[in-house]
């Protein structure tokens, strides 16, 4: 299986085989959006009681299923982006600036607090 090199590439498999199966009348953004939340459901259940060095660890089993579910995610994030023109590697960059400046690395580091109680 020859593996996709880049996110548009993947945009434009993910669309056409989509057109194919003529889905794009049930991807609207209101059923992908729950879509997300659903894999995303899927995902947590994986980790589901496990102590956190078992999360850690995963057997391979697991962690095969783990990589399909995240997957999942990825592809109904991108039908949901293309559905209403959103640029997901934009839009990721706008987000880590504004991060960048709610945590900054001298308030930050080594916190797990949010950003309105630094």
């Amino acid at each position: 299986m020859k593996r996709i090199e880049s996110l548009e590439a993947l945009e434009q498999r993910l669309k056409k085989f989509v057109a194919e199966r003529d889905w794009d009348q049930f991807h609207s953004p209101k059923n992908l959006s729950m879509a997300i939340a659903a894999e995303a459901a899927e995902l947590m259940e994986h980790f589901q009681w496990l102590t956190l060095e078992e999360s850690d660890n995963l057997p391979p089993e697991t962690r095969d299923e783990v990589e399909l579910e995240v997957a999942d995610i990825l592809f109904f994030l991108l039908r949901l982006c293309d559905r209403l023109d959103i640029d997901l590697l934009a839009a990721a960059t706008r987000k880590v600036a504004i991060n960048e400046k709610k945590y900054p690395v001298e308030k930050s580091r080594g916190k797990s607090t949010k950003y309105t109680k630094l």
